[in-house]
This record gives structure tokens, sequence and C-alpha cells, in this order.
């Protein structure tokens, strides 16, 4: 039974089934999935046990994401079933979320227990309704008992006690702060909201609980909460994440899907990724094998086809090509990023100066007194607990916002922005090649073909509508688009939350040959990665400060921790913002 209401609205899915104890919680059988003349899986069976924490693999456009979707059921497949064992309750959190306004933090979190205020507000209804019924006898008063005495079973098994002692340590341990949960949730983030309804869904104890990258709106300290979470309180997890480290801390299984099927392994991610690695040397060996059987077949055919000694065995032959089934060897990305960027204009010796810089919500301070300068060429990484400004300072760069303080835009500044939901805004009812074809503008348009399949879409994908696209197959297009424009800065806003792990490095490997005349700013919570790619750390956390990436540990990096003094107007010579006016700045 789907529960229908608020739960459904916020892509919340709850399936409620009578209590049981069984070790087998979900069973797929011969789930098969196609659209557009294209077969994503086929004849996938698999189960999904008590306390199994699985990752989900494979390179995007595989179907992880899909397949999420049918496991919760808000997707039907084209042939095959998922069955749900009595007692199973199923909470899943998508990639992107429609969410709602209008109410605090606590009491968006508290709508976790909707259904069973709606189980209690229907008791009382009837309760008050036997109170005035005489007709004792009749069918309809004994249904109303049965129904009654159904639904008071269901709501008491669960204890309601400490509920809202529950919401609060939730959320907190999600990273809100006690006074935010009155706070309304429109003041927060989208990377705050998504917490919210993780929080929601955590709280309803599901017995499998379906993750589609839930680390990528998380800073380390909540991904760490959400760690102990699962390991210590949460029954069935299936996790779909490019957080290799997350992914193993928490999973003692890993499912991969590729070329239509799958393969399950009973190991973590690191060992999966050995006998991934063994399953590939295997099956190029049979490949191989097969392969140099074929040509010496072939080569007896055409050598004895002539021969009527010969004939029974030429024939033979012929027939057990015809019948072979040819082996396949699973796809290993081997493609590698290598894009000429259309040339623009040079920019100013300093894109962007900021002094002083503040932004504030009604009396929520998100940042104050930011005064940075960012070089012709600097690679600068901004990072920070969410909710401390980092996005925000991109948006009042990006003028977007207003705020207070001075900001400086240099002269023949040209910026490339990738916004943190960049993907979403693709037009769905454009093909892949007519979206790039689009906005791709001289020379460079006769080397889309190539762009295209350096980001991974062969032939084929091209054709694709964008609507069709995972997750991260739209974000890797969206960032084709932006790499197309003449740019000589570049701010980019979690540019990698989507993508996979090979991708990812491709991505990053490519930034960092950019011109060295071409300046970048990423927001990124992936510090293992960007602390090799830049060249300047900002941390933000209500306050600004700027560091040598190669002078902070780690463990500062990992917690945040600035330990150098914060910036003040006196570090950054006000000279540089007066004297700009000769180098063509634009003043905010």
């Amino acid at each position: 039974m789907v529960l229908q209401g608020p739960l459904l609205s916020i892509h919340v899915l709850c399936i409620i089934f009578a209590a049981s104890n069984y070790k087998k919680m979900v069973s797929v059988d011969g789930l098969t999935v196609e659209f557009s003349g294209t077969t994503l899986f086929k004849d996938i069976s698999f189960v999904i046990n008590d306390k199994d924490r699985i990752a989900l693999m494979g390179k995007n456009g595989a179907g992880k994401s899909t397949m999420l979707k049918i496991l919760a059921g808000v997707k039907t497949p084209n042939r095959g079933k998922v069955t749900v064992t009595d007692g199973g309750k199923i909470g899943y959190l998508p990639q992107h979320l429609m969410v709602e306004n209008g109410r605090t933090v606590f009491e968006e979190a508290c709508l976790a227990f909707e259904h069973l205020f709606e189980i209690e507000r229907e008791i009382e209804s009837i309760n008050n309704e036997l109170t005035v019924r005489t007709d004792y006898d009749s069918d309809e008063y004994m249904g109303l008992i049965e129904k009654v005495t159904a639904l008071s079973e269901k709501f008491y098994r669960i204890d309601l006690t400490n509920y809202q002692e529950d919401v609060e340590r939730t959320l907190m341990g999600l990273g809100f702060m006690r006074s935010d949960l009155q706070r309304q949730t429109s003041e927060f983030s989208g990377g705050w909201r998504m917490r919210i309804e993780l929080a929601k869904i955590l709280l309803q104890k599901p017995t499998l609980l379906l993750l589609d990258e839930p680390t990528n709106h998380l800073d380390i300290e909540s991904i760490e909460w959400l760690e102990d979470f699962i390991i210590n309180s949460a029954n069935s997890v299936m996790v779909i994440s490019h957080d290799k480290a997350f992914v193993d801390h928490i999973t003692t299984r890993t499912i991969e899907i590729t070329m239509g099927k799958i393969y399950d392994y009973k190991v973590n991610y690191s060992k999966y990724l050995e006998l991934r690695a063994e399953r590939r040397q295997q099956q190029q060996a049979a490949y191989d094998n097969q392969q140099k059987m074929i040509a010496e077949t072939k080569e007896f055919i055409e050598r004895f086809k002539g021969t009527y000694s010969k004939t029974n065995q030429v024939q033979s032959r012929v027939r057990m090509l015809e019948k072979l089934e040819i082996l396949e060897v699973d796809p290993e990305d081997r493609s590698a990023l290598n894009l000429r960027f259309p040339p623009a204009p040079r920019s100013g010796s300093y894109p962007v100066v900021t002094n002083g810089l503040g932004k504030a919500y009604g009396n929520h301070q998100v940042f104050n007194n930011a005064s940075i300068t960012i070089e012709r060429g600097d690679k600068v990484a901004f990072v920070g607990k969410n909710g401390e400004g980092k996005s925000t300072m991109v948006k009042a760069i990006m003028g977007q916002i207003d705020f207070t303080g001075e900001l400086a835009l240099g002269h023949n500044l040209k910026i490339g922005y990738f916004a943190q939901n960049e993907a979403s805004l693709l037009d769905e009812e454009k093909t892949v090649f007519k979206t790039v074809d689009d906005v791709a503008v001289g020379d460079i348009r006769t080397k889309l073909r190539d762009i295209l399949g350096a980001f991974m879409f062969g032939k084929d994908d091209s054709e694709k509508m964008v609507k069709v696209l995972s997750g991260g197959e739209r974000t890797r297009l969206a960032m084709i688009k932006l790499l197309l424009e003449p740019v000589n800065m570049l701010i980019l806003d979690e540019p990698t939350n989507f993508v996979d792990n090979t991708f990812e490095k491709e991505f990053y490997a490519l930034i960092k040959q950019l011109h060295e005349r071409m300046a970048v700013m990423i927001v990124s919570h992936d510090i293992g990665t960007i602390t090799s790619l830049v060249k300047s750390i900002i941390c933000v956390n209500r306050h600004v400060h700027r560091h040598d990436s190669n002078i902070l540990t780690e463990e500062q990096l990992r917690g945040y921790d600035c330990p150098i003094q914060i910036l003040s107007h006196g570090d950054i010579p006000h000279t540089i913002l007066e004297h700009h006016a000769g180098d063509g700045c634009k003043h905010h």
C-alpha cells in the first residue's frame, strides 16, 4: 500500500506492510527496462537481505538511478517485478527534490511522522462515531470496530513518545544548529533542504534505505554522522555515490550495472575494484582465445571450401560459427578529455577584487568582511561547511544578489559560470547534439562530435533526448555548453556532484591544464581532489581566510580549520580597488 498525501509530494516513498522478521527484504526478479529502442538492463535478478549495505556502481547512464526508482516504486519496469516482504518499508532519497515553503525546519522534519498522525486522527474520528451510533449489531458498526482495532494495533506498535527529541537529534546530526530549527525552510540553500529531506527519511526508520548521491550537499561532520547512522542504526541500505571514502566505509556488498547486466560482489568498494579488474582480465583472455579460434576456423573454411573430401568438415565449421555466441568484454572507460577552448580576450590583471564584502538575510549574517583578490591565472578553491557562504559569495560575484562592501570585476572579464543546478536548466526536448550545436559558434562547430566523444557521448548517445539522460550525463552536457563559450574565468559551484569517479578525475585534470592566464574559482566539498588542483584555498566560515593550498594539513582542511588570521580591509591594499578604474573594472 503506497501512502498518499504530503509524503508523496516530497518524493519520500514509504511502503508499509504487516510486521514480519524475514531476513529477505526485497526480491528483484527478471527486471528489464527499455526506452527509445535501447535496453538499459535485461532480466536482472537479485535479493536484498536484512543488514545488507550495498554500493550500486556503474558508469553514468548505466541505469543506477533508474534501478533505485524502480525499487522505490516511482518507476515501472517494462518487465519483471520487485517484491517487498511483509514488514518492509522503503525510504528513498533521489538526486533532485521538489520542495515546498511555508514551514520551519522542525515542522518540515516532523512530516516524517505524518502518516502516523493521519492514523491517529482516523482512530479519533472512528471512536467519535462509535460513541454516537446505537446500531451495535449492524455490519457497519462491526466493520468500524474491526477497522479501529487494526489501526490501533498499527499505531501503538510505534512509540511516538519522544519523537520531537528524535527529530532534533537527527537534524543536529546532519549539521543544523538548534537555533536553525525554528527558521523557515525557504531561508536555506538547496543543499540544506536536501538534508531536511534526508532527516525525514531517516526518522521513518525504513527497512531499506535508498540513497542517490546523499553526500553531495553534506560537509565532513555530517558525512561522518551519516556513516555512523548507516553502520550502527540502519537496516538495509543501497547507495549510489561518487564519494569513494564514504562508500568504502559503509558498504559490505557491491552491485555493478554494466552492459545491461549486473555483477554482484559480497565485498566493499575497494575489494570490488580488485575483483572487477580480475574479471576483465579473464574476459579479455577468453575473448582473445575465441577470436583466435574464429580466425583459425575461417582460415580452414576458406582453405578447404572447394575440397570434396573436406565438405562435411567445412559445413560443420560454418554451422558452428553461425551458432557461436561472441564473448564480450565489459567496457573500461579509457577516454581522456582533450579539449581546446575557444579563444577569449585577455582579462585585466585582477579579475575579481572584494573589500569588506558581506551578506546577510535579515538577522542572519551569512559572511562578512570578505576581502580577497583573484589575479589573472589564479586557481582558487572555496571550502567550508554548508551554509557558511561559499555559493552566496559566488552569487554576489555573479551579480545575482545584493551585498555590502565593495566588489570590482576586471577589464574584459568573461565569466563562465557553472551553478549547482546547471544540469537541471537544460532543455529536455532537445537532443544532446542539438544542445551543444545551438551554443557553438565558429570553427569549433566542426569539432562537436569529437568534443562530445571526449565527454563520453558516443554517436548513439549524441542523438538521445536530454530528458532520458541520467543526472551525471546531464552534468557532463552542461559542462560542454559552458566550455564552448569564449571565457577567461571559470566559476564552478560543485561541478562534479553527479558524475562518476572516472569522469571527475578527467575533468579536474582538464581544469588543471587550462591556460595559465585563465582564472578558476571552484566551490567544492571534495577536499582530497581540489588540494592538488588549486594554488590557494579560501576557507569560508562566516569570515573568509585565504591560504596556500600546500601549507594546510589534511586534518585542517577536513575540519575547515583556518589557522591564519582573518583578512581585514588592510590586507588588501585600497590602491587595487582605487586604480582598477584604469583597468576597466566594473564596480557593484
